[in-house]
């Protein structure tokens, strides 16, 4: 990755009428809703993008979406990139790169994960704030890092705090029955066993997924303030678990979406 890979990008991007845009967001699987909200859209297709990864699995479109939601303007992620699909820690966060080029200063991250903690049912909303990076790696380690921002980044709040503040308080008002914990970011793209989710707990953890951690690194690297949220997909129980069905997380991501929606365009509203 080079500054100039980055500057066509975004000029490519600009052509295409993405102009100042205020807040990025990050849709997760199965979480793809949140684009029929979009006032205006344009779109831009990875494919197109010079310099863009593009994305492999199938419930991702790929593309990015500009137009405005509660009267900002913001440019959506439809479709992320992860390590099991094959991509490096840069690909996985070049795009939270361009869209801070682009001008955003906020970014909301969204995923579907699986509840370690027992109290967490399908189907919750989990406010992410903490997490543990269980991916062996980084998306700040590579030699020339230190032309994008500081090589040592801070982490002790990854998380914004008044704008988890903010959700936690939209959630009251709103009657969202929201649960706030630890995300472990795993590799994948294979399931956990039994004895890996037993080890989770003991590290802490209250959702496991696969995603989120390098994009939240990056946004940090950037002083760029973020909120992510994970619905709760299924309950990672070693004593009683059952084989994962994909169709089911899916059908259940997509059920408790509305109220990650109304969490995010409420948001929205106030900052």
């Amino acid at each position: 990755m080079t500054q100039e890979q980055l500057k066509e990008s975004v000029e490519y991007l600009k052509k295409r009428g993405f102009e100042t845009p205020e807040i990025g967001i990050v849709l997760g699987t199965g979480l793809g809703q949140l684009i029929d909200h979009i006032e205006n859209p344009i779109e831009a297709h990875y494919n197109h993008i010079p310099h863009f990864p593009l994305a492999t699995v199938e419930f991702h479109t790929g593309k990015l979406i500009f137009g405005t939601i509660e009267g900002k303007k913001m440019v959506v992620m439809q479709g992320r990139f992860h390590l099991y699909e094959g991509y490096d820690f840069v690909d996985i966060t070049y795009p939270i790169r361009v869209m801070h080029l682009l001008g955003i200063k906020k970014l909301f991250i969204s995923n579907a994960a699986g509840a370690i903690n027992l109290n967490f049912k399908k189907g919750d909303i989990m406010l992410i704030e903490d997490h543990i990076n269980l991916q062996s790696g980084s998306p700040l380690a590579f030699r020339n890092v230190s032309e994008f921002g500081n090589r040592f980044v801070d982490m002790s709040e990854p998380y914004d705090v008044d704008m988890c503040k903010k959700i936690h308080a939209i959630a009251i008002r709103e009657g969202i029955s929201i649960q706030k914990g630890v995300y472990a970011s795993v590799v994948g793209p294979q399931l956990e066993t039994k004895a890996e989710y037993r080890m989770l707990k003991i590290l802490g953890t209250d959702a496991v997924g696969m995603s989120t951690v390098p994009e939240v690194i990056v946004a940090n690297h950037l002083r760029l303030p973020v909120v992510a949220v994970s619905v709760l997909t299924d309950e990672c129980d070693p004593e009683n678990l059952e084989p994962v069905n994909i169709q089911e997380i899916l059908d259940i991501a997509a059920k408790a979406e509305p109220k990650m929606i109304k969490l995010f365009r409420e948001l929205i509203k106030e900052i």
